[in-house]
């Protein structure tokens, strides 16, 4: 899951805007014919900042090994169904985490 919204720009580029409060942030999607759509962000929480370290650490090419320890003890803090390491769905990784990120906002 992580692999994957670590390749999705339009989340990348939205996180390094979204870590300085009261930004405005433009999406535009020419693809999906769409009218552009200015969004104005409040201050980030902690799991949105945790996601945006993590997405940093993940495409710079120098790091060996990256650990979302930071990331992972956020997402316990909204879902504490994920402490303990029990096997989940990546799929309720994925919920918990843009859900709790949308929470943020």
């Amino acid at each position: 899951v992580l692999q994957n919204l670590s390749q999705t720009p339009v989340l990348r580029e939205l996180l390094k805007e979204a870590k300085m409060a009261g930004t405005a942030v433009k999406i535009e999607l020419p693809e999906l014919s769409m009218e552009p759509q200015l969004i104005k962000l409040d201050q980030p929480g902690p799991l949105t900042l945790a996601m945006y370290q993590f997405l940093t650490e993940m495409q710079e090419t120098k790091r060996g090994v990256v650990t979302p320890k930071e990331l992972f003890a956020q997402v316990c803090k909204k879902a504490i169904r994920f402490k303990g390491y029990q096997q989940q769905d990546s799929h309720e990784l994925l919920r918990y985490l843009l859900d709790g990120m949308r929470s943020e906002e």
